[in-house]
């Protein structure tokens, strides 16, 4: 189940603590989430993911399946480009793609991803606040350019994930080299905490 949970951060790099304050929100209410990330400006919705992927899919398989709805999000957002990034935990890539997409960084426009299997973890360092947002299947979210972000996979990871661009280049990123992921919790991490009631 997708899963919100906000904290307040020290803008001051002088003020930041070695772990993560006590959260000020941890929902797992859709439209909880949708109404929280929406007064920061970053768009959240709930889609079926009603195609059954097989194993093995290729991006032009996955694109197929989802044809719909990519119409729909090119037809709001004007995104000429669009891929899927599909990863099992026996990719032979994991750890180094974990650890180059757990950099916070921004890109020049919105991040926009639709989740079609499995789950990741979307981290947003807005103003003073970070908000960890555990994506699942169903879930679409757009973040707007120049947002502070990372993103952690996990150590096993098993997502499939649509990605919406302008640029015909993909995904670029501006690394901020701030180590903010450092202080808070991980993907396994928020799992093993549980859900919330």
């Amino acid at each position: 189940m997708s899963e919100l949970t906000i904290y307040r951060h020290p803008a001051s790099p002088a003020g930041r603590p070695q772990n993560p304050p006590d959260p000020l929100l941890r929902s797992s209410d859709g439209e909880e989430i949708q109404r929280q990330l929406a007064a920061r400006g970053i768009r959240f919705q709930r889609w079926p993911a009603r195609a059954a992927l097989p194993a093995g899919a290729e991006c032009d398989q996955i694109l197929s399946a989802y044809a719909e709805e990519i119409a729909r999000v090119q037809a709001e957002g004007g995104y000429p480009t669009v891929d899927a990034i599909r990863l099992a935990p026996d990719h032979p890539d994991r750890d180094a793609l974990r650890q180059k997409f757990l950099a916070e960084h921004t890109h020049s426009e919105d991040e926009v991803r639709f989740f079609v299997e499995g789950r990741g973890l979307f981290c947003l360092h807005v103003g003073e606040e970070v908000l960890q947002l555990i994506c699942e299947a169903g879930d679409w979210i757009a973040v707007p350019a120049g947002t502070r972000h990372w993103f952690d996979m996990g150590p096993r990871p098993r997502f499939c994930a649509l990605r919406f661009f302008h640029n015909p280049d993909g995904w670029v990123a501006e690394f901020t080299g701030d180590p903010i992921a450092s202080a808070y919790p991980l993907l396994d991490d928020l799992l093993a905490a549980g859900t919330p009631a």
